[in-house]
């Protein structure tokens, strides 16, 4: 059941807490080097369509989609969200190859799961305030990962990786990892001209 606050409209508050989140994956996105996906992340927030749902629904603890979801059994506002933002693993669901029946979860460039990791931390932080701590992405994920079966298995596997990696090592070491190792990896290198 929805907060009974869900009738108010509020925003001001979701305006304030929708920036909050994109400064901080911007923040976090160019720790790593991902500039332009900093710059550019959740910007159909902003939009009429995913903007009003989220002030009317907001209530500063959740996603007001989930509210949104409750109350009129879809979120209008999320399937706007997720077809935008291919940080978003329900983003890349499409038919599989082949078979029109079956619906299945593409792989993720690894760019994109970067972001999808700075998007869970932000929202964790903004949602948990002073009580943050870098366990709660991983356990997030992991109390909803069974119910996640169109996320391709290779995506899940590196984006719980990371999130383990977060939990375990903190920020700074994972940041480093990604921005040195992770998203390097199979990269060509580039030749210098002299």
């Amino acid at each position: 059941m929805p907060d009974k606050r869900k009738s108010e409209f509020h925003p001001i508050r979701h305006f304030c807490t929708i920036t909050e989140h994109k400064l901080l994956v911007m923040q976090y996105c160019f720790r790593v080097g991902l500039y332009r996906q900093g710059l550019l992340h959740d910007l159909s927030k902003y939009s009429p369509t995913e903007f009003m749902v989220g002030a009317r629904y907001y209530q500063g603890n959740r996603s007001p989609n989930n509210a949104e979801r409750e109350d009129i059994g879809v979120s209008t506002s999320w399937l706007h969200h997720k077809g935008r933002n291919l940080h978003h693993f329900e983003h890349w669901v499409d038919y599989a190859p082949g078979n029109p029946r079956v619906i299945m979860g593409a792989k993720m460039p690894r760019r994109y799961i970067v972001e999808m990791l700075m998007d869970r931390i932000s929202a964790s932080r903004v949602y948990n305030r002073e009580n943050y701590t870098d366990q709660h992405p991983l356990n997030y994920w992991l109390k909803n990962k069974e119910k996640l079966w169109f996320i391709h298995p290779q995506t899940a596997k590196e984006l719980e990786g990371l999130l383990r990696m977060l939990s375990h090592y903190g920020e700074e070491k994972t940041f480093w990892f990604i921005r040195e190792i992770y998203l390097k990896k199979g990269r060509k290198p580039r030749c210098r001209r002299w």
